[in-house]
């Protein structure tokens, strides 16, 4: 009797799927210049980017010109390094030297004062308790710049609370979002992503989210608690078709949808 064997993906499939389904790295810098300058009236020259995965942000952060720094701090060498081999590498010698790996607990890990600092792709939510994100962004304030901002993004609406799988379609593979499992009480929550190669089986569980789902107005208040200034919420425009334009403004009051992205921006 014959067994098909299991698809595995190799390390590489595992990131480039991952950035080619939901990053988009030079998009990003553009957003998030836009949000700083639109708070300081400048740019923002040095960046700090925590829980940085393979770094790809951070790298094209300094393409921008001969001003500018990065530096990214992540626990797991697998994403790291292949970030280094894939992101790092393409970036010119000059360019190299102003990007800077660190491999790290953003709890321990001193770096000199960014005017902006990102926690992005909803990382921060493994922590669970008020106090983890009190003692996270506390250390995040003491790493701005005076005029400085932190800029976290965050996700929410029913769908985001209901099993579901949500499947899109990219060149040459599928990729699934599946809301495993949440919990109402603690709003606890466990998110998968899966990859179909094309031609070959899915594969399951290629990334595995343990979180907790954190809100607007809590984050808000924590950031207050932490001793930021100031907060400002921005919300996702609508492309007219049920989808968002990635064009975001700052808000008060704003319709619920069934699933929305949203950042919050925090000033020393």
């Amino acid at each position: 009797m014959q067994f098909d064997k299991p698809t595995v993906l190799t390390v590489d499939q595992k990131f480039r799927y991952y950035e080619e389904a939901v990053q988009n790295a030079e998009g990003e810098v553009e957003t998030l210049q836009d949000l700083y300058k639109s708070i300081r009236n400048k740019k923002a020259k040095v960046l700090r980017e925590d829980f940085c995965g393979t770094g790809s942000v951070m790298c094209n952060w300094v393409t921008q010109g001969p001003d500018f720094y990065s530096f990214g701090v992540d626990l797991d060498p697998e994403p790291v390094n292949w970030g280094k081999e894939n992101h790092l590498t393409k970036l010119n010698s000059e360019q190299q030297s102003r990007v800077n790996y660190i491999l790290g607990d953003v709890f321990e890990t001193s770096t000199e004062k960014a005017d902006l600092i990102i926690a992005l792709n909803f990382s921060y939510f493994i922590f669970k308790k008020r106090k983890q994100l009190i003692n996270y962004f506390t250390k995040v304030k003491e790493h701005l710049a005076d005029d400085g901002v932190f800029v976290l993004d965050l996700f929410g609406g029913p769908e985001s609370m209901m099993p579901l799988e949500e499947k899109t379609k990219q060149k040459g593979f599928n990729y699934y979002w599946d809301c495993h499992k949440f919990n109402p009480i603690t709003h606890e929550c466990l998110y998968r992503i899966h990859f179909k190669p094309k031609g070959q089986k899915k594969v399951k569980n290629v990334f595995t989210y343990d979180w907790r789902l954190w809100g607007f107005a809590e984050l808000r208040e924590i950031l207050d608690d932490a001793g930021f200034s100031k907060t400002i919420a921005y919300w996702e425009g609508d492309d007219g078709d049920g989808g968002g334009d990635g064009e975001f403004k700052p808000t008060e009051e704003i319709d619920n949808c069934d699933g929305w992205v949203g950042y919050i921006a925090a000033l020393k």
